[in-house]
C-alpha cells in the first residue's frame, strides 16, 4: 500500500538536516545575543572606567581629552564642518548692533588653551564687553608656556599686538604675530619666532582659527587699529584661571608660572579693563587698568608703584 503524500517523512537524512539547521540557528542566536550583551556591558563599563581614570590620573586624562579634541577638530575642518560654538559669521553687522558696538571700537582678547576658545572683547562706555567667543581649531604642544625654538609649544602669557604684527598675505590666509618672545620671555631666555593667530587648522606653536573665523577677527582687528587703537592686549592662559583649575594642575612643573598669571586675569575679571602689565625682576607685574584704558600700553621692564608683582 502506498504512503499518503501528507504523512510525516521518516527519511533519516531529512531529520538530521532539520536538527542540524536548528542547532546552527540556535548557535547564531546565541552569538548575536552574546554580542549585544557584550556591547551593552561595554557601554556601561567604558564611562565608568573613564571616570575612574579621570579621578586617579586627572592630568593624563586631560592630556588624552585635549588630544582627542584636537584630532576631531582637525578632521571636522578638513570636511568643511563649522565647529560648534562658531557665531553667525554672516551677520557680523547685526551682531555688533545687538551689542551696541561697531567695527572700529577698541578690542581686547583672551585665549584659553584647554577650552579651545578665543574671546574677543570690545570697548563700550569706557569698559570692555565680550562680543564673541570663537572656537580654536588647533593649537600645538601641551598646556604650558613656550620655552625654546622648536618645542612646538603655543605661548602663554601677556602680549600686545600692533599694526606691524599683521600679515594679510600669510601662508595661513591671514595672521597676526603675538610678539613672542615679549619682555618677560626674553628675561628668561625663551626663544622662538612667528607665533601667530591665523587661519586654517594647522599649528606648530600657533593658534589656528579656520579661514572664515580669522576673516571676522581680522575685520575687527584692522578696524580698531585703523581707528586709533595703538595696539591691543592678548592674554593667553592654559585654562580659565579658577581656583579649581589651579588646584587640579597644582602638582605640575608649570603651576608656579600659572599662578603668576592669575593676578592679571583677576584684575580684568573685576573691572573689564585691561591691566597695565610690566616685568619686574623677571616676573610679571600688574596694576589696575586706568578708567577708560584700551590696553594700548606696551609691556616693558618696570616695577610700577602699586603693582601686583607675582610671587
Amino acid at each position: 500500500m502506498s504512503r499518503s503524500p501528507h504523512s510525516p517523512s521518516t527519511d533519516p537524512a531529512s531529520e538530521v538536516t532539520v536538527r542540524t539547521g536548528r542547532r546552527r540557528g540556535a548557535r547564531r542566536r546565541s552569538v548575536v545575543s552574546y554580542f549585544f550583551r557584550l556591547l551593552a556591558l561595554s557601554l556601561i563599563a567604558l564611562p565608568i572606567v573613564a571616570l575612574i581614570f579621570a579621578f586617579v590620573q586627572p592630568i593624563e586624562w586631560e592630556r588624552a581629552r585635549i588630544g582627542f579634541e584636537r584630532h576631531w577638530r582637525s578632521n571636522a575642518a578638513k570636511l568643511g564642518v563649522t565647529l560648534p560654538g562658531t557665531p553667525d559669521l554672516a551677520d557680523l553687522d547685526g551682531r555688533l548692533a545687538s551689542h551696541g558696538l561697531k567695527a572700529g571700537d577698541a578690542i581686547f582678547m583672551r585665549i584659553f588653551k584647554r577650552e579651545f576658545e578665543l574671546e574677543l572683547w570690545m570697548k563700550r562706555d569706557g569698559r570692555f564687553h565680550r562680543f564673541a567667543s570663537y572656537p580654536i581649531c588647533k593649537w600645538s604642544g601641551e598646556l604650558g608656556p613656550k620655552i625654546k625654538q622648536g618645542d612646538r609649544q603655543a605661548p602663554e602669557g601677556f602680549y600686545t599686538v600692533d599694526a606691524k604684527a599683521l600679515n594679510p598675505k600669510s601662508a595661513w590666509h591671514r595672521s597676526f604675530n603675538l610678539g613672542f618672545p615679549n619682555t618677560f620671555d626674553k628675561t628668561l631666555g625663551r626663544t622662538g619666532s612667528f607665533l601667530m593667530v591665523h587661519g586654517g587648522c594647522g599649528s606648530i606653536g600657533c593658534y589656528a582659527m579656520t579661514n572664515p573665523v580669522i576673516d571676522e577677527i581680522w575685520r575687527l582687528v584692522t578696524a580698531a587699529l585703523d581707528s586709533g587703537q595703538q595696539r591691543f592686549q592678548v592674554q593667553v592662559f592654559p585654562f580659565r584661571m579658577t581656583e579649581r583649575n589651579l588646584a587640579l594642575y597644582g602638582g605640575t612643573g608649570n603651576s608656579a608660572f600659572w599662578t603668576s598669571l592669575k593676578p592679571g586675569y583677576d584684575l580684568f575679571e573685576a573691572s573689564q579693563l585691561p591691566p597695565k602689565v610690566s616685568v619686574c625682576n623677571k616676573r610679571y607685574a600688574f596694576a589696575a587698568g586706568a578708567e577708560g584704558s584700551d590696553g594700548s600700553a606696551p609691556i616693558e621692564a618696570a616695577c610700577p608703584v602699586g603693582s601686583l608683582a607675582t610671587p
